[in-house]
């Protein structure tokens, strides 16, 4: 077969587009699970924005899902995920079992901490980390929606599992 300059030009040109996909399809998954690892960071971070545009929202025990003028721990948890796109149950005893389980020694921002402050065996109280040692939450009507550190709290001594919703 006689090549011609043209049909050679043509062949240079296909096979520089074809090594330039290639080599760009590599580029572009190679970084991609810190896009999702940034992703998940993202979500975190947007989630507890979300949370803290409620602090002081006062603390009402069975409040109603969907309301901002007061929440309880589980109605707000619900209410700040689903804001972010992530729908949960109503009580913190059914949000325990959503997501999946992580352990208490690897906690990320976002993570929801389920405790038994009443020490009935039954899970009672919810939260979501923050990381640093840090929870967004709400518990009583002096307090409303606030921070809180874990380590050490009421919530930390009483703890039950976590659970990665993100």
């Amino acid at each position: 077969m006689k090549l011609n300059k043209r049909s050679l030009t043509k062949i240079i040109a296909v096979t520089s587009v074809s090594f330039a996909v290639a080599f760009s399809g590599i580029a572009i998954t190679a970084p991609h699970t810190n896009t999702v690892h940034a992703a998940t960071s993202s979500s975190a971070s947007s989630v507890i924005a979300t949370g803290k545009q409620y602090l002081g929202v006062p603390y009402v025990f069975g409040a109603k899902s969907g309301i901002t003028s007061a929440f309880d721990c589980s109605s707000f948890t619900q209410y700040v995920f689903k804001k972010n796109g992530i729908n949960l149950p109503r009580t913190s005893r059914q949000q325990a079992k959503a997501g999946k389980f992580v352990s208490k020694s690897n906690l990320k921002a976002g993570d929801l901490i389920f405790s038994d402050t009443n020490r009935d065996g039954v899970i009672n109280h919810v939260s979501i980390y923050m990381g640093n040692n840090k929870v967004l939450h709400t518990y009583s009507k002096k307090v409303g929606v606030t921070i809180s550190n874990f380590k050490g709290s009421s919530w930390d001594k009483t703890y039950v599992t976590a659970r990665r919703v993100l």
